[in-house]
């Protein structure tokens, strides 16, 4: 059984006048336990509009979200359950800071699942870890944090609830790329330590071959293709057409290739890359 699923998830803005507004429309979709997703798609795919049903942010206007075989809607009291089990954290969390330290930032979600204190305590300093939030840094004000650090305490924050599924909508957005390295090996490192489920936005296309094990594409509301990253970025020309593109490493393949190079059409990253040259050159696969 899979741990999160949607049947015919459809919403719409404003139903029932003029400006009535289809956001998403019959998705169909499921995630296993320990399983990484990237969820990609053009500015106004509905990408967003999907990921915050996932944890009962929005209500369905048709169909239903299942966690665990349970509608997450079957009652107020499961909704909030849910919303423990099911992280989410949204475009530029750093935005949402506001205790006087990192350290009670941190402490907000697993205080408000009425943990003891000790429990409470537990858990921050288990989050903050995962983040690369250490000693003196704690006790600062959020407000006094560099941008990656700020990023990183929000990521804590949900992370300290323990989620079975983390959902991040652009974790690395407007970071810059030792961030964005800091921010995916800190969801690595929590996925790994809990078998956690991971359900990532982003437009990097780079990032998300490296990371995750399939791809759900989105178009005009609905799920117009899902496969891993191989698969996915073997269409070039259907991502073109819907204003995305392939890892910048899958296009210089594909140069190499009309070059008379014989390159396998899977490379999608720049360390698959390497080893299609270093095989091409007769050398031993790097260890």
């Amino acid at each position: 059984m899979a741990l999160l699923k949607t049947q015919n998830l459809t919403h719409t803005y404003s139903a029932g006048t003029p400006f009535e507004r289809v956001a998403i429309s019959g998705i169909d979709f499921s995630v296993e336990q320990g399983e990484y997703v990237g969820i990609i798609g053009a500015t106004g795919s509905g990408k967003s509009t999907f990921i915050q049903h996932l944890n009962g942010l929005i209500k369905p206007t048709s169909g239903q979200v299942l966690f665990a075989g349970r509608d997450i809607h079957e009652s107020k009291s499961y909704t909030r359950e849910s919303r423990f089990k099911v992280g989410l954290v949204f475009q530029y969390p750093e935005y949402q800071l506001f205790e006087a330290t990192v350290f009670e930032d941190i402490a907000f979600g697993p205080k408000n699942m009425k943990l003891p204190e000790d429990e409470v305590k537990e858990r921050v300093l288990e989050a903050a870890g995962f983040a690369g939030l250490h000693g003196a840094l704690l006790e600062k004000s959020p407000f006094e944090l560099s941008g990656g650090e700020k990023r990183r305490a929000a990521i804590a924050g949900v992370i300290a609830m323990r989620p079975e599924v983390l959902i991040l909508d652009e974790p690395t957005a407007g970071l810059d790329p030792r961030g964005r390295e800091e921010i995916i090996r800190n969801i690595m490192n929590y996925k790994n330590a809990h078998n956690a489920t991971i359900i990532m936005v982003t437009h990097d296309m780079e990032e998300i071959a490296r990371s995750v094990d399939r791809i759900v594409l989105f178009h005009s509301g609905k799920v117009t293709l899902e496969g891993t990253p191989a698969q996915i970025f073997a269409e070039n020309k259907l991502l073109g057409e819907l204003g995305l593109s392939a890892p910048k490493v899958t296009l210089v393949a594909e140069r190499l290739r009309e070059l008379g190079l014989d390159i396998h059409r899977d490379v999608f990253t720049v360390e698959g890359l390497r080893e299609e040259l270093r095989r091409l050159r007769g050398e031993p696969a790097h260890a």
